[in-house]
């Protein structure tokens, strides 16, 4: 128990002591909730699992399925609005932010695996959806409000919506947020898609691109009234 809130302790850029943790970090007793849950639940006691699952998520706002499998030290970080669904697998020394979902995507058979896989090391930042049978690699880091359906692969960070790779390098650098140190402009990258698909485009139906003077360019915005 001491290595777990040290785990903690170590993550959490607010640096609690011991007995904040102890006392105020929802997430820390979530997963006490959730060890009672889960023997219940493995001993066949669904009812009564699925009733003090209940429980736990009415006292700490964290809903985490008993038949889900949760590895040391994962780390649920304010964790308000967090859903964890019944086939996920999470490794050791994860974290979690508030708002994230681990779900299915829906259509999947009864007793299938439904719900994501989060190996050792991985960050989800806040409001974040992981969905479905996917793998979130090792020290992998998905960014916040980021909607996940496939296989992010070790080391590197994935945002927006649908998520897209932006990072692979592992790195220390930005573990609290889920985040690479240098972040990117997502309305900068999209502008930038959006101009190269112009481009290709332009090239598929013969058009060329006709140099415009600075003058020419001046006066035709001026004229247009922007």
């Amino acid at each position: 128990m001491s290595g777990f809130i040290q785990s903690i302790q170590e993550r959490d850029p607010a640096c609690p002591t011991f007995f904040e943790v102890v006392f105020s970090y929802p997430g820390f007793h979530a997963i006490g909730f959730h060890k009672v849950s889960h023997f219940l639940w493995g001993l066949k006691l669904k009812g009564l699992a699925r009733f003090w699952a209940h429980i736990g998520r009415f006292l700490t706002g964290i809903e985490i399925h008993p038949g889900a499998n949760i590895g040391k030290h994962l780390f649920i970080d304010h964790g308000m609005g967090v859903v964890i669904g019944e086939t996920t697998v999470i490794g050791e020394d994860v974290t979690l932010y508030h708002g994230v979902t681990l779900g299915g995507k829906g259509g999947d058979t009864a007793g299938s695996k439904r719900h994501p896989t989060l190996d050792d090391g991985s960050v989800i930042g806040s409001g974040a959806q992981v969905l479905g049978d996917v793998e979130i690699g090792k020290r992998a880091k998905v960014g916040a409000n980021s909607v996940v359906t496939s296989d992010v692969p070790p080391g590197c960070t994935v945002v927006g919506n649908p998520a897209r790779l932006i990072h692979c390098k592992e790195s220390d650098q930005g573990k609290a947020y889920g985040m690479p140190r240098q972040l990117v402009d997502p309305v900068s990258e999209v502008i930038d898609g959006l101009l190269k698909d112009v481009k290709t485009l332009k090239e598929k139906a013969g058009v060329k691109e006709q140099d415009i003077s600075e003058e020419e360019y001046s006066k035709h915005w001026k004229g247009s009234g922007i």
